[in-house]
């Protein structure tokens, strides 16, 4: 399966370069993207779940790497206040 990096620039302009199994999180997340916390938050969820649903779908077992790279997301967004905005720098 293709996969996918995107690079995320949190409200204290730090950045994370962040890992999808597939090419189903550009349904989610484009370059130039500007969400409240929050809502990366929840987008994250549904790409990064769609993602790991692709791999299962393909290999017969969900993706561990996407939830992993969701769990630091979460974590990331736990640090920041839910309608501060985040940024996707890049989708590649």
């Amino acid at each position: 399966m293709p996969e996918v990096n995107f690079r995320v620039r949190w409200p204290d302009d730090s950045e994370n370069e962040c890992y999808s199994p597939s090419t189903v999180i550009r349904d989610y997340l484009k370059s130039g993207d500007r969400f409240t916390v929050s809502e990366f938050a929840e987008r994250a969820r549904a790409g990064l779940g769609a993602a790991s649903e692709r791999v299962r779908e393909r290999f017969g077992f969900a993706c561990s790497s996407a939830m992993g790279q969701l769990g630091q997301i979460e974590q990331q967004c736990s640090r920041f206040d839910s309608n501060t905005i985040v940024e996707i720098v890049s989708v590649n």
